[in-house]
C-alpha cells in the first residue's frame, strides 16, 4: 500500500466513517402521547432567508437494519433495529449564487423524542447522508444534514473555483457557515410540519469539520441548537489548513526526508519518557504538551525498519523537533501548535519511497488541497517547492482572505451564552489529524474574553481525553455518550463535572475532567479503573 493511499485511509475520521457521538438511551423530553405524523410525501417547506426551495422529495424507509456500502476510505457499515422512517430531501438554492443545496431530514414514525440532531460534516464534506444520519433516528431524533452544495467526496475541493480561476464565494459560504445554519432552519421547519409539533430540542452533533461547524454555529446563529456537541474541532481553520502542511514543508527545506520506522521510533521514546508523569505507566502521554522528552536523545540509536537497521540521525531528530514544536515565522515566532509527542507521525508527516529508494513527504490531504485550490488557485501546484518564507506568507494569507468566511476564531459566545445554549468538546491529546493545541488555544481565548474558566464552564465545557486520537480510536479511554451528558445537561441543567469514557475493548474505563482540570492516578487502586482517578488542578 503506498502512503498517498495510507493517507486517505488516515483520513477517515474525516469522512466521518468513525461514528458520530450517539446517545444510548435517549428519553422523552416529556410524558406525551405519540406525535401525529404526516405520511411520507412532500410537503410545502419555507425557505430560508436568501434561498429558494427548488424541489422536495420524500421518500420511506422500512427500518430495520440499514447498511451502507464500503467505500474507498471505509468498510461496510450497517446499523440495526432502525424504525421506519421518512426521508425528505430539500434542494435550495441562492439568488445570483447558481448553487443546488441538498438537505435531509430523517423523521421516525415512531419513537420520537422531540428532538432534532443535525450531523456535521469532515473535511470538505459538509455533512453526512451515511450511518450518523440513521443511528440518529434510531435513537429517538429527527435527523438533519446538508451537502451545502459542495462535493460529498471529503478530498474533493473541485468546487472550489470558478472557470475563470477565481474562488466560489457562495460555495465557500454554504460550506462554512451558511449551510449548517440553513440545515437548522429547514429541519425545524419540515420535523414541525411532519408532526405536527414543534422540535422541543435541537442539537449539533459533529467532529472535525463538523466540530469547526459546531463551534460556527455556536459563535454567529446561537439560536439554532440548544447544544452543541463539536469534537476534535478544526477551530482557526485558516491557520490550521496551512499549519498542518508544516512537516511537509520542514523535510523539503531541509533536504532530509526521515523513515516512517524512524519517526514511529521516537513517537514510542517520548512516549516511554513522559508516559510515567502522570503517576501511571498505561502507553498513554497525558500531557503532550508538558512532555519535555528531546528528540536527540535517540541520536546514534538503531532502529529495525523493513528488514534491516537505520541508525537515526541528527538531522533526523532536527527534523522531528521542528515537527513537534510546530510551525514557526522566519523569525522563530510560533505560529501553530505542533503534532503532539505521542501521535502517530504517519499522517501528517509519513514518507514514502520512490523505486530508487528515495523518500519524499506527499503531506496531509486536506492541507495540500487548502493551499493548491484556495491559495494558490492553482489545482496541479507543487506544494513541494514551498519554501520557509513562502510558508509564512501562505499562512499569513490564508488569515487575511478567509478569515471572515471559515475562520472559526472569535472568542465571543457570549450571545450563546445567553441563548442558554451548552457546548461540549472532547479532545483527544493523541490526535494525528488536527492538533489540540488550536483548541486549547481557543478556549483559553474565549476564558480571557468571558471572565476566566469557571464563568467559561458554565457553558462550556472541554475535556481533553488523554491517548485518543482523531475523534476516536488510540491508546486512551474515549468518551461513552458525550451527546447523553450534554442533553442531560441541556434538559436537567446537570453540567457534566466528568464524561465516563472506556477503551474500545472494554479493558481500561476513566472519568474525564473538564478543563482546566485533568485526571490524575491517586496513587492505588487498578490504574485501569475510572475509580483510581481524580479530577485535579483549578
Amino acid at each position: 500500500m503506498s502512503l498517498v493511499t495510507k493517507l486517505l485511509t488516515a483520513v477517515v475520521p474525516l469522512a466521518a466513517l468513525i461514528p458520530l457521538a450517539t446517545s444510548a438511551t435517549p428519553q422523552p423530553v416529556a410524558p406525551v402521547a405519540e406525535a401525529t405524523t404526516s405520511s411520507c410525501t412532500a410537503i410545502p417547506v419555507t425557505a430560508p432567508v436568501g434561498a429558494r426551495i427548488e424541489t422536495v422529495q420524500a421518500v420511506r424507509h422500512p427500518g430495520g437494519t440499514v447498511s451502507f456500502p464500503a467505500t474507498p476510505l471505509g468498510p461496510a457499515t450497517s446499523v440495526t433495529d432502525v424504525p421506519a422512517y421518512c426521508e425528505i430531501t430539500v434542494t435550495l438554492g441562492h439568488f445570483g449564487a447558481n448553487d443546488h443545496v441538498k438537505t435531509a431530514v430523517t423523521l421516525p414514525e415512531t419513537g420520537w423524542t422531540g428532538r432534532l440532531q443535525a450531523v456535521g460534516g469532515s473535511a470538505y464534506a459538509a455533512g453526512n447522508f451515511g450511518a450518523p444520519l440513521v443511528q440518529a433516528v434510531k435513537d429517538g431524533y429527527a435527523g438533519v444534514t446538508t451537502d451545502a452544495g459542495v462535493s460529498a467526496d471529503p478530498l474533493d475541493t473541485g468546487w472550489a473555483l470558478n472557470s475563470d480561476g477565481t474562488i466560489n464565494q457562495p460555495l465557500l459560504t454554504n460550506f462554512a457557515t451558511r449551510s449548517a445554519h440553513e440545515s437548522a432552519v429547514v429541519g425545524k421547519d419540515v420535523t414541525r410540519k411532519f408532526y405536527h409539533r414543534s422540535v422541543s430540542y435541537a442539537y449539533w452533533n459533529g467532529c472535525s469539520t463538523g466540530g469547526r461547524q459546531g463551534y460556527a454555529e455556536a459563535r454567529n446563529h446561537p439560536d439554532d441548537f440548544d447544544g452543541v456537541l463539536a469534537n476534535a474541532p478544526a477551530v482557526d481553520w485558516t491557520q490550521f489548513a496551512v499549519a498542518t502542511l508544516w512537516p511537509k514543508v520542514v523535510m523539503n527545506n531541509d533536504h532530509h526526508f526521515v523513515a516512517n520506522c524512524v519517526l514511529d521510533a521516537f513517537r514510542k521514546a517520548a512516549i516511554k519518557a513522559c508516559d510515567p508523569d502522570d503517576g501511571v505507566t498505561d502507553g498513554i502521554i497525558d500531557r503532550p504538551d508538558e512532555c519535555g522528552y528531546d528528540p536527540r536523545a535517540l541520536v546514534g540509536t538503531r532502529v529495525p525498519c523493513a528488514g534491516k537497521e537505520i541508525t537515526v540521525t541528527a538531522a533526523d531528530a532536527d527534523v522531528v523537533r521542528k515537527i513537534w514544536a510546530g510551525p514557526a515565522d522566519d523569525r522563530g515566532r510560533r505560529l501553530w501548535a505542533g503534532l503532539p509527542k505521542g501521535a502517530d507521525f504517519t499522517w501528517l508527516a509519513g514518507t514514502q519511497a520512490a523505486p530508487d529508494g528515495t523518500l519524499s513527504a506527499p503531506g496531509f490531504p486536506v492541507a495540500v488541497k487548502w493551499v493548491q485550490s484556495f491559495l494558490k488557485k492553482q489545482p496541479e501546484f507543487d506544494t513541494a517547492t514551498i519554501t520557509y518564507g513562502q510558508f509564512t506568507e501562505l499562512f499569513r494569507q490564508s488569515v487575511r482572505e478567509y478569515d471572515s468566511t471559515i475562520g472559526t476564531s472569535d472568542p465571543d459566545l457570549s450571545a450563546f451564552r445567553r441563548a442558554g445554549g451548552k457546548l461540549l468538546t472532547y479532545v483527544g491529546t493523541a490526535d494525528q489529524l488536527i492538533p489540540p493545541g488550536g483548541t486549547l488555544q481557543y478556549r483559553r481565548e474565549v476564558e480571557r474574553r468571558m471572565g476566566g474558566a469557571d464563568r467559561v464552564n458554565d457553558f462550556y465545557r472541554l475535556f481533553l481525553a488523554p491517548g485518543v486520537e482523531h475523534c476516536g480510536g488510540g491508546a486512551g479511554p474515549q468518551p461513552a455518550d458525550p451527546l447523553g451528558a450534554l442533553v442531560n445537561w441541556v434538559e436537567h441543567g446537570k453540567a457534566p463535572a466528568t464524561l465516563a469514557a472506556a477503551t474500545a475493548d472494554g479493558s481500561a474505563t476513566r472519568n474525564l475532567c473538564p478543563y482546566p482540570r485533568v485526571s490524575r492516578y491517586t496513587g492505588h487502586g487498578d490504574p485501569a479503573a475510572a475509580s483510581s482517578y481524580r479530577c485535579t488542578g483549578r
